[in-house]
């Protein structure tokens, strides 16, 4: 009876580490125009480096805004990066090209404006 007691308990806790995900360092990028409204299929790439954002090389992450105008970069390093954000002629230079350090294992959060 105690075996069987200590190996239902086990399994318990088995059970309820495998329910428990671990969360990833993430950024949520929210892309929006320059009157507030979010922007669809605008591309988002983000650099570790001033250099290679400035050469446009080495890509950390990139992705496309879904239909809110978001997108989740997961899996990231925990640093600052800098990002270029583009739809069509528009594009964030002249604000909004780096993000501030990312807290590690949480989701992290940041709105670009292109214009």
């Amino acid at each position: 009876m105690k075996n069987q007691l200590r190996f239902l308990i086990g399994c318990a806790v088995i059970l309820l580490a495998m329910s428990f995900q671990i969360i990833k360092t993430t950024l949520s990028v929210t892309v929006r125009d320059e009157l507030g409204n979010t922007v669809e299929g605008a591309s988002v790439q983000l650099f570790e480096t001033e250099e290679d954002y400035t050469k446009e090389e080495n890509v950390a992450a990139q992705g496309v805004t879904n239909a809110k105008g978001v997108l989740k970069l997961k899996e990231l390093k925990a640093t600052t990066y800098f990002v270029i954000v583009r739809k069509d002629d528009k594009d964030n230079s002249g604000g909004g090209e780096q993000t501030g350090k990312l807290e590690e294992n949480k989701i992290n959060k940041v709105t670009i404006i292109i214009q």
